[in-house]
């Protein structure tokens, strides 16, 4: 995006001083030529941006001019990585703060990426939860944030689903996860993840940890939701055919037939496979396993019985 350019050759320039044109457009991963229109923009909007011919040449900007961009604090900068969930942020108790370095932002940019700016914030709303997801109360975030943030230790009671259900816990917090409109902290030891909304007590410990070198949030979580699929849909896999146009989640195709899509869908049981398949009415067709075309069959037989052959109480 243009506007995220203007920025990063302004921020770009001020910490790394002159830059050729070669040299900005291998950071940015875009051409030469786009780097040159690039720069003309931002000195029509009143950048004090220069650039000197030669070997030695580049771009820079007039000595002593800064954007107001490094007036940014420490918490502001961390809390603009939230910027585009001002819910999640607000969770954190970061509310406040997010507002203060976006208000700074704003007067930092020039007038022309002021306005691109209000325009997303305009026209553009992040709302993760699903319409259904009870998200529910989590009193106990802002104080896990903060253990995260500072690195420190908390003794927590936290409820679980297997018994025995309620279990003391000394947990280090690694990181934070916000996943469909729930919070989920990953802790060692292990490391595991833990449900935040699920802890029930929490004392913060003055005693610290250290986070293991080379630790990386995105890449647990990724391998975690990998296994948790794989634990979720242990229940064998189904054939099935879908009409023409019907998509379903985890279904990958294998051919196509009549104009309807072969698939194989990885279930998590019979039971729960039932109830899924059902949804898509006439749209689905179960080829195998049997049991499972056997126990839709019934079930819709049933169904066909109760409403065909008799009428509700109190009808005449």
């Amino acid at each position: 995006m243009k506007s995220s350019r203007l920025v990063s050759i302004l921020l770009l320039l001020q910490t790394r001083g002159r830059m050729t044109a070669a040299q900005l457009a291998a950071e940015l991963e875009v051409s030469v030529r786009t780097v040159y229109r690039d720069v003309e923009a931002l000195s029509a909007t009143g950048v004090p941006l220069y650039g000197d011919a030669g070997h030695a040449g580049g771009y820079r900007l007039l000595d002593g001019w800064r954007t107001r961009l490094t007036g940014l604090t420490a918490p502001e900068a961390e809390a603009l990585f939230l910027a585009g969930a001002p819910g999640p942020a607000a969770d954190l108790g970061l509310g406040p703060i997010l507002a203060a370095a976006q208000l700074k932002v704003r007067a930092a940019l020039p007038p022309e990426l002021r306005a691109h700016a209000d325009r997303i914030s305009g026209r553009f709303h992040l709302d993760a939860p699903g319409w259904y997801a009870d998200t529910g109360e989590v009193p106990h975030l802002p104080a896990v944030a903060e253990a995260v943030w500072n690195g420190r230790a908390l003794d927590v009671r936290y409820r679980r689903w297997r018994e025995p259900t309620d279990v003391r816990r000394r947990l280090e917090p690694y990181g934070l996860v916000l996943k469909a409109g729930r919070w989920y902290v990953v802790a060692a030891p292990g490391p595991r993840t833990y449900r935040v909304d699920q802890i029930l007590e929490l004392a913060s410990s003055e005693e610290g940890f250290t986070r293991p070198d080379g630790f990386d949030l995105a890449a647990y979580w990724t391998a975690y939701q990998r296994d948790f699929h794989a634990r979720l849909y242990g229940g064998g896999e189904t054939l099935v055919r879908l009409a023409p146009g019907v998509t379903f989640p985890r279904a990958v195709g294998v051919g196509t037939a009549d104009a309807w899509t072969l698939a194989r869908i990885p279930i998590e049981s019979v039971d729960h496979a039932v109830a899924e398949f059902l949804r898509l009415g006439t749209d689905i067709e179960v080829l195998d396993p049997p049991e499972l075309r056997e126990r839709i069959a019934r079930t819709v037989a049933e169904l066909a019985e109760r409403y065909g052959n008799s009428r509700a109480d109190g009808a005449d």
